[in-house]
């Protein structure tokens, strides 16, 4: 189910794991959300995609965010984005790992819109990739 635009949202995952990256498609596909899903591996990719004003790269309004990652890391990520006028909008969701409170103090700090610890089974996963669709569906975003 696309969130009803008269152009579909595209979505940016930053995620540097394969496997991750399956799933999240794998939880997409599970759940009909048609929505372009655009992947960079790490923070400076995805910086790279998004400056790019490319016709390849549609300016995503969601971004669904790894923390720990090679050369640029979420949070590095994140203070990069909110520091530049015309990223600081985006809608960042943390999808990770880490349960450090450290790490969600930071990721809230910089105005992320949720964190969501990766669940160990597919199901549980799928189910949260659910409910992320239904918040999005929900939101009202400027175009």
């Amino acid at each position: 189910m696309s969130i009803p635009n008269s152009i579909p949202m595209t979505i940016l995952l930053v995620e540097d794991d394969e496997v991750d990256v399956m799933n999240v498609k794998r939880a997409f596909k599970k759940n009909n959300i048609s929505n372009q899903l655009i992947v960079a591996s790490n923070g400076l990719d995805a910086l790279a995609m998004l400056r790019s004003n490319s016709p390849e790269y549609p300016r995503p309004k969601i971004v669904l965010l790894d923390l720990n990652m090679p050369k640029m890391g979420g949070i590095e990520f994140l203070k990069e984005i909110r520091q530049d006028p015309e990223l600081a909008s985006l809608s960042v969701f943390v999808m990770t790992t880490s349960n450090e409170d450290s790490d969600k103090i930071d990721a809230f700090n910089l105005n992320v819109a949720g964190y969501i610890l990766k669940p160990l089974s597919m199901d549980r996963f799928i189910a949260a990739v659910s409910t992320l669709n239904s918040y999005w569906t929900l939101c009202e975003y400027p175009q």
